[in-house]
């Protein structure tokens, strides 16, 4: 099966979220099971020079977009087994920043038109065209339209995976035409129409022939409107082709083995390197150094819907426990002012690092005992994988991809590889995180084998590539 995968970003060429880690690792793995993929992008010029060099010049072209002629240049290179195409223009992506301009509507058109347009001078002609999120919405519209009158379109199926329904790509009516350069039918049918504007991700989800959700979890929240942000009419409406897949992890670059970020390298048999990982955190963070103590960690954005405001409520209830925390994130201002001054209250005890650092960020991983993610909603969540993975026991609330991957620790049974509460309330929260403090202060050896447990989770990009390749075979039959 010949498979185009169309993102706004992939890791390692540029990212700012979980879309670029899938980008970056689903597309392997298709390409191990032996279909051929691609992947087309934007070129940013934030894509290094050093992917710049091993790039080749496909060809340049002028899209049409409404009412303009706009030049698109084509680049690839060829990295594990899969192409990489990217759409150059340097009036819409020589910026710094991926998204937040005030034309994104404008940019991410010319780039789903681009796609849509380039398709016939591709190699090979794709069965899957694979759309991720409102940047690439677009694509499937683009396609049918192109198919009513050009026989090449017809025959592509489309698949389109919601990564963040929160995100629609939402503009005036007036863009229709002047913007998008679709007939007023897309819109008075009723496609893109919501609430007087254009919604440009409920079209792709209505046009797509298949539509995924980064979870079975969130795939059944988003049929709700707390989660759905207004479109759980247009999800129910499709719910015969939605499909909740969870997300994996890159498990060679999340691997406590050989990762090169970390002081020594440990594994599920050896586990004993943690320990000299925990000790490096505590010193780098100015923190006590203090093996016994446990060290909770978030490594996160510090916004609303991440549950801040429930450790903001609870810290010092956590803090009256034998326990260290760690914050890694950048965000709301009310939030880093409250770490920073929880720091000034509890020195060498809370330790905070506003901004990102991905050495950093390993080494939360690496060293710390508990893992919090307290989060309003999470369509499928990374951290607590690669968490679980580098032995960090998850302590998170049941939604999205946070309930299918950690299961509560049953102290009866001794079952589950992690904590966890349903609802979405403080006490709730400090409850669970006291309980696992305590479970590992007073019972190391269930801790232990929650630990080990979550090390060996298979997390790989192996099943989900499975799962996508069944729902690309059923809508091609």
């Amino acid at each position: 099966m010949n498979i185009l995968f169309v993102t706004s970003e992939a890791a390692p060429f540029c990212k700012t979220g979980g879309l670029a880690d899938v980008a970056g690792s689903l597309p392997q793995a298709l390409a191990r099971g032996g279909d051929r993929v691609s992947v087309i992008l934007p070129l940013y010029e934030t894509v290094a020079d050093k992917w710049h060099d091993e790039m080749v010049f496909e060809r340049w072209t002028y899209v049409r977009l409404a009412w303009r002629s706009v030049y698109c240049g084509l680049f690839s290179l060829e990295r594990e087994g899969v192409t990489w195409y990217f759409v150059d223009n340097e009036y819409y992506f020589k910026r710094q920043e991926l998204y937040g301009h005030f034309d994104d509507g404008e940019r991410f058109a010319f780039f789903s038109r681009a796609v849509t347009e380039l398709l016939p001078t591709l190699p090979e002609k794709p069965d899957v065209v694979h759309c991720n999120d409102w940047q690439s919405a677009l694509v499937p519209i683009y396609i049918r339209d192109a198919a009513v009158s050009t026989d090449f379109y017809k025959g592509i199926r489309t698949v389109l995976t919601i990564h963040n329904i929160e995100y629609q790509g939402r503009y005036g009516r007036e863009t229709l035409g002047d913007l998008f350069g679709l007939a007023p039918g897309w819109y008075d049918g009723g496609t893109l129409a919501y609430d007087g504007d254009v919604n440009l991700l409920k079209g792709g989800i209505l046009m797509a022939d298949a539509v995924t959700a980064v979870s079975p979890t969130y795939a059944e929240e988003l049929k709700y409107a707390y989660f759905a942000h207004g479109l759980e009419g247009v999800i129910s409406a499709c719910a015969g082709k939605l499909h909740g897949v969870l997300n994996g992890i890159d498990t060679a670059r999340y691997d406590p083995g050989t990762d090169p970020k970390l002081v020594e390298n440990y594994s599920a048999g050896k586990p004993a390197g943690k320990a000299a990982n925990k000790k490096q955190l505590q010193q780098t963070l100015g923190l006590q150094v203090r093996p016994d103590t446990p060290i909770v960690a978030m490594v996160t954005r510090l916004v609303a819907h991440k549950g801040l405001d429930l450790v903001c409520e609870t810290l010092d209830r956590i803090m009256e426990k034998d326990v260290q925390v760690v914050v890694l994130g950048k965000g709301e201002a009310r939030y880093e002012t409250f770490f920073n001054y929880a720091c000034q209250r509890y020195p060498g005890r809370v330790a905070v690092y506003l901004g990102y650092s991905e050495n950093l960020a390993m080494q939360i991983y690496a060293g710390a005992d508990l893992f919090l993610m307290p989060s309003k909603s999470e369509p499928c969540g990374l951290s607590q994988m690669i968490a679980m993975r580098y032995g960090t026991v998850p302590i998170v609330r049941e939604t999205g991809g946070l309930k299918d991957t950690v299961h509560a620790y049953e102290p009866h049974s001794g079952t589950g590889n992690g904590f966890s509460f349903a609802n979405y309330d403080a006490g709730d929260m400090c409850y669970v995180v006291r309980e696992a403090i305590d479970l590992y202060h007073d019972n190391p050896a269930a801790y232990r084998t929650l630990q080990r447990r979550g090390m060996k989770e298979d997390f790989s990009w192996t099943r989900s590539a499975g799962k996508y390749r069944e729902i690309y075979e059923s809508i091609c039959k």
